[in-house]
């Protein structure tokens, strides 16, 4: 048996990138997987691409900084596959949704209440949608996504960052709210990861910049971070909760 065998886990902003590789690996270990993006035919693509390899996938559109969007994609994965086991809160504005890299004082108001509507609404109300079926099941893994930098310098993304900080503060506290229900909430924090959909030259030089403060000199990749994700969806972490893990190659240590 695999170790997610008859497990259903929810992967948000799951469509491209780390994001996708966490999903491919979830469901590799054994879990049925909903793929949860806002970008529709990438979306499916992504779920079709798990079928085709022969795993239980759905593909569900949301934003997760929308309340009704959260609940409607919580009741999809439970009339596909009946409940959800594992939510991993990857979904952010980062990237594929572009922020400015400015002095605090530059950064427009409207992008900052953007930013903390994606990182940190977008990692509650996905929570809030499926703790309750958690709850009655008596089980659940939830894994939130923060990032490196919060323990780091980190100039010109304060708002990036600010949302990643309070993610670790939500899971700590989630997690004391969830544990008499056997929910555990834990977090990973990536270091610089190029990911498949970053291989062209600037991209690597970008990435490569952050060799030189790891311990391991090398550009973090995707398959770098699947394993955490792996281990706390996984019952290996079922007495484990409240924390998180710092994937860098040793860049801070934490």
């Amino acid at each position: 048996m695999l170790k997610l065998d008859g497990r259903v886990a929810l992967v948000t902003g799951s469509a491209h990138g780390i994001g996708q590789a966490y999903a491919r690996r979830l469901a590799e270990d054994g879990a049925s997987v909903v793929v949860v993006d806002l970008d529709e035919t990438a979306t499916q693509r992504a779920a079709a691409e798990l079928r085709s390899r022969g795993f239980r996938a759905l593909g569900v559109v949301a934003d997760v900084s929308d309340p009704p969007a959260t609940e409607r994609m919580a009741r999809s994965a439970i009339e596909a596959f009946g409940r959800v086991d594992i939510l991993v809160n990857n979904a952010a504005m980062f990237s594929r949704v572009p922020m400015s890299r400015v002095p605090f004082e530059e950064i427009d108001v409207e992008e900052w209440d953007k930013m903390m509507a994606v990182n940190l609404r977008g990692t509650w109300l996905p929570c809030r949608a499926v703790v309750p079926g958690m709850r009655a099941g008596g089980y659940g893994k939830i894994v939130n996504i923060s990032s490196s930098t919060v323990f780091s310098r980190s100039a010109t993304r304060i708002h990036y960052v600010t949302t990643k900080a309070g993610i670790i503060g939500f899971t700590r506290t989630l997690a004391a709210e969830l544990g008499a229900h056997n929910i555990t909430v834990n977090c990973v924090a990536p270091g610089s990861t190029l990911s498949e959909e970053e291989g062209d030259a600037d991209a690597v030089k970008f990435r490569s910049a952050a060799v030189s403060n790891r311990s391991l000199p090398r550009i973090q990749t995707p398959k770098d971070l699947v394993g955490a994700v792996s281990f706390f969806a996984s019952p290996d972490s079922d007495f484990i909760t409240g924390q998180t893990l710092v994937v860098d190659g040793g860049a801070v240590f934490h």
